[in-house]
């Protein structure tokens, strides 16, 4: 759907399991979103999910766990910018595809105190 895109993002540990996540977000994807939002990104691709308000994917890994391990750390990983499907459009955006990028934009360093893993 053209109103509505996907940002979508994934926790990998240190082991390789993996946990993917998504936000819906209100508007199209411009042309150039995906450059904006990988010039932000560490390494073009890594954030700390806490910095921006995201709903961290790590604790998902804990019910195999038990907890945190020593194969946690503090990033998430961005994976994808798209037009959502009319499937994935459920609830309303809180947020438009423009307002997320500035937001990320406007951060100059990530913060990776933030991260419960900080420090493991």
């Amino acid at each position: 759907m053209k109103d509505h895109s996907v940002f979508e993002y994934l926790y990998r540990d240190a082991s390789n399991f993996k946990v993917w996540g998504r936000v819906l977000l209100r508007g199209g994807v411009a042309p150039d979103n995906l450059a904006r939002l990988r010039q932000c990104l560490d390494a073009g691709e890594f954030f700390i999910a806490e910095q921006l308000g995201l709903p961290p994917l790590y604790a998902e890994l804990w019910s195999f766990s038990g907890g945190p391990t020593d194969a946690d750390h503090v990033w998430h990983t961005f994976h994808a910018l798209r037009l959502a499907e009319a499937e994935e459009v459920v609830g309303s955006a809180s947020e438009t595809v423009e307002d997320f990028i500035s937001r990320i934009e406007a951060i100059s360093q990530w913060d990776e105190k933030l991260s419960p893993h900080w420090g493991i």
